[in-house]
């Protein structure tokens, strides 16, 4: 015959695994709403920003403040994405998780140290500053440079021997922030990715991510309410929030450093 001692153990095992069964769990990388005894609770989100930087500075001038000269309307990476945690808070609503920013992940061009000593050095300088907060971290790809050809096609070169650089533009950054959008869901400690660009090459980024099903993604987009100017980006999958930044924001983020 089992003892009453045996039964009770027994009662509080399966009383033990039924609360198991029914409490909601949060597994790494997931993040939601929660019910408690005491009622809903929303755990913060530990948030990484994925900036496509050339992007974001071109796109928010040419929608926010066009009237001053590009280089005048730099973007210092900690302020925007602080910006933008601001006000994707504030557009929650009341019971839904927090954003907390814990990393600023930022990829852009590099000028040639050959080509262009002065813009290079400058992008150096640019680079140290916006890495004094541990939570910015710039990864600098080298621009793909054009050079006039001669006539059997090979570049041609002044006296000295230089190329003659006629073009230069940017080359797989937008990879290098794809990649890093799906890097960042799968690490256990990233609860939610804000992808800063408006490229629309980015969109299977977004739909990669919301497969993986670790981790929430979000765009974030300028905005004038004026014209309507809005380039949000996009997945093809689903829907995903967006937060809009207006010139108010634009002109809080300005790095207004003289480098």
């Amino acid at each position: 015959m089992i003892s009453r001692r045996v039964h009770l153990e027994v009662d509080r095992c399966l009383a033990h695994c039924y609360s198991e069964l029914l409490t909601p769990h949060r597994p790494p990388g997931l993040v939601g709403l929660f019910l408690s005894l005491r009622g809903r609770v929303a755990a913060d989100l530990r948030t990484t920003v994925v900036i496509d930087y050339q992007n974001v500075h071109l796109v928010g001038h040419a929608a926010v403040d066009k009237h001053l000269p590009k280089h005048e309307t730099l973007v210092d990476p900690a302020l925007y994405a602080g910006q933008l945690v601001s006000e994707r808070n504030r557009r929650q609503r009341e019971g839904y998780a927090r954003a907390v920013l814990a990393k600023v992940l930022v990829y852009r061009g590099e000028p040639s140290a050959e080509h262009d000593p002065n813009d290079y050095a400058r992008s150096q300088r640019q680079k140290s500053h916006w890495q004094r907060d541990a939570r910015v971290q710039v990864t600098l790809r080298p621009l793909k440079y054009e050079y006039q050809r001669d006539a059997q096609g090979r570049p041609a070169t002044l006296h000295d021997g230089s190329k003659i650089v006629i073009g230069k533009r940017e080359k797989g950054v937008d990879v290098l922030c794809a990649l890093a959008a799906v890097r960042e869901a799968r690490d256990p400690d990233t609860d939610l990715i804000i992808l800063a660009s408006s490229d629309s090459d980015l969109a299977p980024a977004i739909d990669e991510v919301l497969r993986l099903g670790t981790a929430k993604i979000e765009t974030v987009s300028w905005y004038d309410p004026i014209t309507r100017f809005d380039r949000a980006l996009r997945g093809g999958a689903a829907r995903v929030w967006n937060t809009r930044l207006t010139k108010t924001h634009f002109e809080a983020a300005r790095d207004r450093t003289s480098y």
